[in-house]
């Protein structure tokens, strides 16, 4: 492996786009891609995006934090 002092201009330029690539993938990728979720949690899930199409609203984030005692 070369010094940084003994590299071209584009074969830093290289190395710096591969890192920046590699980073950018690990940070935009899914974590959860291929993995299924209980039944339980998709039929949550489901009710919840039929009541957002049908136009019902859930609790407002606020009014959670609240509940729970967090700062919102």
């Amino acid at each position: 492996m070369k010094t940084l002092a003994r590299m071209t201009v584009e074969e830093f330029r290289e190395v710096v786009e591969e890192a920046v690539e590699r980073k950018l993938t690990e940070l935009l990728s899914d974590p959860d891609k291929g993995r299924s979720l209980r039944a339980t949690v998709e039929r949550r899930l489901r009710r919840s995006l039929q009541a957002s199409r049908r136009g019902q609203r859930g609790i407002p984030a606020g009014e959670v934090a609240k509940r729970y005692g967090l700062k919102w």
